[in-house]
């Protein structure tokens, strides 16, 4: 009686991941960030993490509507691979501007001080998080320990911080940087530093300060 219940149920809505628009030109970061490279990582590679999770979504759907759910783990995975990807992609985007650069101010700055002793203490930890990572280094704010950290992730989710709050990315997968810098992926971090937009970090820094404290 329950499995019947389940299969008449009707089919309930889902979210409609979307690629967003660079906010800037695709060749708007050069020389730091070529114009071939943005247009594979956005075009391609963030394109493949928005299907990815819309094909998961809705087998995961058909099976709450169906009752079969022999398929519903590997789908559960690749939502949260797709998932991740697809959400570390538009931060990372909206972390770059072709006017970025320079050292945060104000209060981001005063709590990077704070949490890592100073801003060069910060950074250098960071930069390794960078070098070590096997898909991201991300600046986060942790709401239980109500203090910034920096996490090294592999892949999308693989080291990830539960309840934290990306403030900062960075990817470090080859597709980001290899075209432009071979293996040199300290030369795409530091080119990163170029281009990175603080005002953004202190954005979303202000968005889960608000909320957590």
């Amino acid at each position: 009686m329950g499995r019947a219940a389940v299969v008449s149920a009707a089919m309930p809505e889902q979210s409609n991941p979307e690629l967003p628009e660079l906010p800037y030109d695709y060749d708007a970061l050069e020389p730091h960030i070529s114009e071939q490279v943005l247009t594979w990582h956005h075009d391609t590679h963030h394109q493949g993490y928005v299907n990815g999770l819309q094909s998961a979504e809705e087998t995961l759907a058909e099976n709450r509507s169906s009752g079969d759910f022999g398929g519903s783990a590997g789908a559960l995975g690749n939502v949260t691979h797709n998932g991740s990807g697809h959400y570390l992609h538009t931060l990372f985007w909206e972390n770059m501007s072709p006017n970025g650069g320079g050292e945060p101010e104000g209060d981001l700055r005063s709590r990077i001080e704070e949490d890592f002793g100073s801003y060069e203490g910060w950074k250098g930890e960071f930069e390794a998080a960078a070098g070590a990572a096997g898909g991201w280094a991300l600046l986060v704010y942790d709401p239980v320990a109500k203090q910034l950290r920096n996490v090294a992730v592999d892949k999308h989710d693989q080291g990830a911080l539960w309840g934290s709050h990306p403030i900062l990315a960075i990817d470090v997968w080859e597709h980001s940087y290899y075209y432009d810098y071979g293996p040199d992926r300290g030369s795409f971090v530091d080119a990163f530093f170029e281009v990175v937009d603080w005002e953004k970090a202190a954005e979303e820094y202000q968005k889960v300060v608000d909320h957590f404290e």
